[in-house]
């Protein structure tokens, strides 16, 4: 049931109701049933936890992605099994998730068999946050990370033309009675998303985060998007990181680079086709059987020492006001969901 929020000119949904409204968007524009609920589900996940950049804001790229006949919103992953702890799986030109989903069981079985299991994703799309794929690893005792790579839209340190895409990487390990330490960041100064929905709402960037067509410093969302580019965090260290990601993203998974793919020809497509890398370990294979307790403990020690909080807190304490309260979207962004059904 649809609520009106308590915010003037807003609705609230429960987080089901949600999923099964962007479950019939997904199948309007000819995602499978079962892509759909798993697209669904990621996508209302993000923004009940206050992840607004990968949330509604991401259906309008979806949809014109889609309608482009840029990617297959029906594909069937195929796994490929080495026999070993390295795992493939071929996306086949659909979106990342369900590639995910269709190697998950397998690849948890072989983190718990050798204590390490890897998931090499190519021919992908992934066009979320990176959290909700690593997050439910570590919510059975593993620990994960995965690297993405995307569009090109980031200039090297001290280069003239963009290469990188913003190659998020994520990171989960469990906690002894809290939830998991969750870290999900991009290798730029800001995430692509971000500078849209700040271009969208007319603000300025901070310094350092892109420079204009002419490589020009600029804070001017509009600028960097237009022509410009992101600038990696930190200089050359955050270069390092996203040409790490590259590597690992496309390279080691057979996923094309940030800059490689051309998708000139498809009107309206959004989503970048790159490739994904998943590490995941069984922390029981350590030995000393205390793994959650320590990492519990640096944490509280980061909090002691006058960090007010960590990665993952805040989106936390959106998720459990969400669910304790519904998702509150704006009426813009509610007529949006409905125009698409």
């Amino acid at each position: 049931m649809v609520h009106q929020g308590e915010v003037e000119g807003s609705v609230k949904l429960a987080f089901q109701e949600l999923v099964s409204l962007l479950e019939r968007i997904f199948v309007t524009y000819g995602v499978s049933p079962a892509n759909a609920k798993i697209l669904a589900e990621n996508c209302a996940a993000c923004e009940r936890d206050g992840s607004l950049s990968h949330g509604m804001f991401r259906i309008p790229g979806y949809v014109s992605s889609l309608q482009s006949g840029w990617v297959n919103g029906a594909a069937l992953p195929v796994v490929e099994d080495t026999g070993g702890a390295f795992i493939r799986v071929d996306a086949k030109n659909g979106f990342a998730q369900p590639a995910l989903i269709a190697a998950r069981a397998m690849l948890v079985e072989r983190a718990r068999q050798y204590g390490i299991g890897l998931l090499a994703l190519r021919r992908s799309h992934h066009f979320s946050a990176l959290w909700p794929d690593v997050e439910p690893f570590a919510d059975e005792g593993l620990v994960a990370l995965s690297f993405v790579n995307s569009m090109a839209c980031v200039v090297p340190h001290g280069g003239h033309k963009a290469v990188f895409g913003t190659n998020p990487i994520a990171f989960a390990a469990p906690r002894r009675d809290e939830p998991p330490f969750v870290f999900d960041q991009a290798s730029s100064a800001i995430a692509n998303g971000d500078v849209q929905i700040a271009a969208r709402e007319g603000r300025m960037l901070e310094p350092g985060m892109g420079v204009d067509r002419d490589g020009h410093p600029t804070r001017d969302p509009k600028a960097v998007l237009d022509g410009g580019a992101l600038l990696p965090f930190g200089g050359h260290k955050g270069n390092s990181i996203a040409l790490m990601v590259e590597i690992l993203g496309a390279a080691l998974t057979g996923g094309f680079f940030s800059g490689e793919f051309d998708w000139s020809e498809f009107k309206g497509a959004q989503t970048p086709k790159t490739g994904q890398l998943f590490i995941v370990i069984d922390p029981e294979r350590g030995g000393n059987g205390v793994f959650r307790d320590r990492v519990s403990e640096i944490s509280a020690l980061v909090r002691e020492s006058g960090q007010d909080r960590l990665p993952g807190d805040r989106r936390m304490q959106m998720r459990a006001r969400s669910t304790a309260e519904g998702i509150v979207l704006s009426q813009a962004n509610h007529d949006m969901l409905q125009s698409y059904v």
